[in-house]
């Protein structure tokens, strides 16, 4: 691509910065509270690495203030935005501010990596969908992890894209991989992504992701040697794996429920002590009835990507007299509404268009395609509980099956698509709740602009051409 080409799609990306940049200010400064929920922990974690005291928590101890470290959850966020409190205090619009910087970020990382596998106009269209995703928007004024994961999730990506087949890919790729598992501790489970976009061989595809893992690891370690050392033994990252655990073994609905000593941990002092304790507490309910616990997988997926509402949820909990029942319920239904939409034109990404150039064999398996997923769609119109999480799972699977007549994956493609089964996946094993796709949503904006495109044997013969 000459310097002439690459002038306007730089010139796109930068507009859409501003548009991306403009209503996530708005929301970040209008709707900008007190944080809640998790929200008032990684807020308290920033403001004390800020002021010098670590990741830590003050505690009485007959009547005595008590210094006391902990790391119930992860570090990552706290300590970004411990960064940015240390320069300019912990007010509460630094990290709405932040977020709608790096959700800006987002919609123009999504544009860059388009380009090269979508071509500008559905670059564009990603790119765009990103900009003006209610959710994400919407999300700019809370104070939780998921903006920057998703930022950091694009910026990885970006890098093993862009360095592809050089040791810098493993280098970059590392470091944002580290700082995304310190912030995101199961996206540790994303480094064979280098795998999926190095050129072959694959042996050296492989031997490189082992090399991806070790620098991420030099990341992470010195994390966990602290934790080693200050807590009451060691732990990776945090101390909720085992507590997350238990509660995708007890819960009944699929998602979060608060656990409680009776539930199986009434003895507890030390965080790595009660994560180890409720580590035991989920393995041996599942033991006890794998069956049930693989029964609740429907239930965990349908929570984490059938519906969106946890940014509503958040600002009416900040501030319930801002958010009465009308508009909140219309502000639910909005979000819910584009998220399902995006959810199923993302879908569609693993099926070419079944019509012009494609041979008959191809148009039959392609059109057969298309009506299963159409088919998923409207089976998730018409059932009241929405069940559009399927879509999740079949449609990376059908992306790796050597379908006649498949659009063309590409590194973007496969990364994308092993990046959402791999989230899934993990919370299968956990529990589900809405604000865990956010984390995915910009690689559903890329996959649904990807929807119906041509067959990747058609675009070849045409760059042959």
């Amino acid at each position: 691509m000459t310097a002439r080409r690459r002038a306007p799609d730089l010139a796109y990306s930068w507009a859409l910065a501003l548009v991306a940049l403009l209503p996530r200010l708005f929301v970040a400064i209008a709707w900008a509270r007190e944080p809640v929920w998790d929200g008032h922990y990684y807020h308290l974690g920033a403001s004390r690495i800020a002021a010098g005291l670590g990741y830590s928590e003050d505690v009485l101890i007959r009547g005595v203030s008590v210094w006391k470290p902990w790391t119930h959850y992860p570090v990552g966020y706290s300590a970004i935005l411990g960064f940015f409190y240390k320069i300019f205090g912990d007010h509460l619009l630094v990290a709405p501010l932040l977020s709608a910087a790096l959700g800006a970020g987002s919609a123009v990382l999504a544009h860059r990596i388009a380009l090269p596998y979508l071509g500008a106009t559905r670059a564009r269209i990603a790119g765009a969908l990103v900009a003006l995703h209610p959710g994400l928007i919407a999300y700019s004024a809370l104070v939780m992890t998921e903006i920057p994961s998703a930022f950091l999730l694009l910026l990885l990506l970006w890098s093993l894209l862009r360095f592809r087949g050089t040791w810098r890919a493993v280098v970059f790729g590392g470091v944002i991989l580290g700082v995304l598992t310190l912030t995101r501790p199961a996206s540790l489970l994303l480094f064979p992504l280098l795998a999926l976009c190095e050129p072959r061989p694959w042996l050296r595809a492989v031997t490189r992701s082992v090399a991806l893992l070790a620098v991420t690891m030099v990341v992470v370690l010195p994390w966990t040697a602290r934790n080693c050392v200050r807590m009451d033994g060691c732990a990776l990252v945090s101390t909720n794996g085992g507590w997350n655990l238990a509660i995708g073994a007890l819960t009944e609905t699929g998602r979060f429920q608060t656990l409680r000593g009776k539930d199986g941990c009434p003895n507890v002092t030390g965080q790595v002590q009660q994560d180890d304790c409720w580590k035991k507490v989920g393995w041996a309910k599942i033991q006890e009835s794998p069956g049930r616990w693989l029964a609740m997988a429907p239930k965990k997926l349908a929570q984490t990507f059938s519906h969106e509402s946890f940014a509503v949820e958040y600002v009416h909990e900040a501030d319930p007299a801002a958010w009465p029942d009308s508009r909140r319920q219309a502000a639910r239904a909005l979000f819910a509404a584009a998220h399902l939409a995006l959810l199923c034109a993302a879908a569609l990404a693993v099926v070419a268009l079944p019509l012009g150039r494609l041979r008959p064999r191809e148009q039959y398996w392609q059109g057969g395609l298309l009506l299963l997923l159409c088919g998923l769609i409207f089976y998730g119109i018409a059932d009241e509980q929405r069940p559009f999480h399927w879509l999740v799972v079949v449609a990376p699977v059908l992306a790796f099956l050597p379908v006649p007549g498949r659009p063309y994956l590409g590194g973007l493609g496969r990364m994308a698509m092993v990046t959402v089964l791999a989230t899934a996946a993990t919370h299968v094993v956990f529990f589900g709740e809405d604000r865990y796709h956010l984390f995915l949503s910009p690689i559903f904006c890329i996959l649904a602009a990807a929807a119906l495109r041509e067959g990747e044997r058609v675009a070849r013969t045409a760059l042959r051409g």
